[in-house]
């Protein structure tokens, strides 16, 4: 009987191994909801500049024209990219360094390459799109390339990433429908999809 255990532990010992050898496993539950919380903060932040003191859910068009706002759009997004990328990525190698692997390792490496094509080519089309004043396109556009970005980098990680991309396209597919409303499902799929999935990622993997 204590054979069979022993065989059993060693079984699931060379199983997590293979899994940390092909996976990135480094991800973080806590930089999820840390993101989310970043998210809302800064669409809180844009509903002031764009809306207040109307309601959010008033279809405004007139600002987009204001290059001010747009400005104050993207310094926004800027910040909030930064400060998720750099919480990410701390709380990231806190856990690779309890669990004893690198944070930089084939699985991350192709977890780089899979994230950094879909989401350089459309923050490129993002950006000419706004250029070119089409500003009504840009917060689909940030869910579905976020979203295809993850359903690409799922190979190398956690299964539950596949999810929450798939949820981030159907998001910005929504958000194109209904022009006026790209606040609403921005922070929804940055900021509350991303704290329900930090959420279940932590009390998985973490606890």
């Amino acid at each position: 009987m204590q054979e069979t255990q022993d065989y059993e532990k060693d079984l699931a010992s060379i199983r997590s191994m293979m899994e940390r050898s092909v996976k990135f496993v480094s991800l973080s539950g806590l930089s999820g909801i840390i993101s989310g919380m970043y998210a809302l903060g800064g669409s809180l932040i844009v509903y002031f500049i764009l809306y207040d003191p109307n309601s959010l859910f008033n279809f405004r068009f007139y600002y987009e024209d204001e290059n001010s706002a747009v400005s104050k759009l993207l310094l926004v997004a800027i910040v909030v990219l930064g400060l998720s990328l750099g919480s990410g990525y701390f709380l990231s190698l806190k856990k690779a360094k309890k669990l004893g692997v690198s944070i930089w390792n084939p699985a991350s490496k192709q977890l780089f390459i899979d994230l950094l094509i879909p989401l350089l080519s459309g923050g490129l089309l993002i950006v000419i799109l706004i250029v070119q004043g089409y500003y009504g396109i840009a917060a689909p556009s940030c869910l579905v390339f976020y979203g295809l970005a993850l359903v690409q980098g799922s190979r190398s990680t956690f299964k539950e990433v596949r999810y929450l991309g798939l949820i981030e396209i159907g998001l910005g597919l929504i958000c194109a429908t209904f022009p006026g409303y790209g606040l609403v499902f921005w922070a929804t799929g940055f900021g509350l999809m991303h704290i329900v999935y930090g959420a279940v990622m932590y009390f998985r993997y973490e606890r």
